[in-house]
């Protein structure tokens, strides 16, 4: 049998992605002990956090990158390759700083099968039995622990070794993806405080989310930057904003269908998390604005957002949802979107191989179970 190559692969470039974040880590992590012995927790915290991680925005940076520079000569530059991959790699730091918050936010217990970090902190704080709330420990160190990552990032990206007025121009695109995500999470915050009382309304709040929280922080931004550290033209852009915003909205979209129907097992959180979190996505929105019976808007309205929703509960969400033809709906949508974005990238002006490789994460980015 032959096994499938994740198309992140090609390059070597998750191990270059984990070997260049690793390098960084370690000097900065010796920073922080230097300061003190008592801030080693933090560094191993970030190490095991970042463990795991798909790499799509690294992913979709560097190949962002190779889709201009591979039509060049510089292509085959060793100094600037690495120093593209470092610049890469910046962004799966900033995806730390937002999970971290996120999970604090959403009250997450668990984050890709280990203990999400504010309960890793707070179970720290109950084991050496220090005084006052674990739980107001675990929450401060986890807000610091993401401020951290967003100040790293930023530091990582600066100094990844490419030239200063490549860097300086990708910095708009850099700067504004940070904004963007920022306001794509107070958006869903929002969301979740309005509820399903207008559910119309709510599927526009839900797909202003998807924008900017997802489609282009995910996979819009990170290209475009890429495109810039190589010297991109306005075509160029162009051409990623036309794969990236469709392809990013179907990502999200089957985030969404993962955080209600995924298997734990492969998601590494409970069933139905979503549920419980009140997550407002376009998933429910559909199914709140098509039940037709007042049982199940009853039920919707009730039970998402219940932290204590048992199985039973998620089971009868989940069925709700189908029966309104809402998943299929989305299933629908994520293919139809998942097709805009190939059509898109066969006709960017940009390099035969980060073609083929982008058709390839479309795929992988859509058709995923975790």
């Amino acid at each position: 049998m032959v096994v499938p190559v994740n198309p992140l692969d090609r390059h070597d470039l998750r191990h270059r992605v984990d070997a260049a974040l690793s390098a960084f880590l370690d000097r900065q992590g010796a920073a922080l002990i230097a300061m003190s012995p008592e801030l080693a927790p933090l560094p191993t915290a970030l190490r095991e956090f970042l463990d795991g991680g798909k790499l799509m925005r690294p992913g979709f940076c560097y190949w962002g990158w190779r889709g201009v520079v591979g039509k060049t000569d510089a292509a085959d530059d060793p100094a600037l390759e690495a120093a593209a991959v470092r610049a890469a790699a910046s962004l799966e730091l900033l995806q730390a700083s937002a999970l971290i918050h996120d999970d604090y936010m959403d009250d997450s217990d668990t984050r890709r099968g280990m203990p999400a970090i504010h309960r890793r902190f707070a179970a720290a704080h109950r084991e050496a039995a220090w005084e006052g709330s674990a739980a107001r420990f675990g929450a401060a160190a986890a807000i610091l622990l993401g401020d951290v990552c967003l100040t790293w990032c930023d530091e990582m990206f600066a100094g990844c070794g490419l030239p200063s007025a490549r860097i300086a121009a990708a910095r708009p695109y850099f700067d504004v993806m940070r904004t963007e995500v920022m306001a794509g999470q107070y958006l869903d915050v929002l969301a979740q405080a309005h509820g399903l009382d207008e559910p119309e309304r709510a599927a526009q709040r839900a797909q202003t989310v998807i924008r900017f929280k997802s489609a282009k922080y995910t996979i819009e931004r990170p290209l475009h930057v890429g495109a810039m550290l190589a010297g991109g033209t306005p075509d160029v852009i162009a051409a990623y904003s036309a794969y990236g915003l469709p392809l990013g909205e179907a990502f999200q979209l089957r985030d969404d269908v993962l955080g209600v129907f995924g298997d734990p097992a492969a998601t590494g959180k409970p069933a139905g998390d979503d549920l419980r979190e009140g997550k407002q996505t376009l998933l429910v929105a559909l199914a709140a604005a098509r039940a037709d019976s007042p049982g199940a808007i009853k039920t919707l309205r009730a039970e998402l957002g219940n932290p204590e929703l048992d199985a039973a509960g998620v089971t009868e969400l989940q069925e709700i949802i189908r029966s309104t033809g809402a998943l299929d709906d989305v299933e629908t949508r994520i293919t139809a979107l998942t097709r805009e974005a190939t059509a898109a990238v066969d006709a960017a002006p940009i390099a035969e191989e980060a073609k083929g490789v982008l058709r390839e994460l479309a795929v992988m980015a859509t058709a995923r179970k975790k």
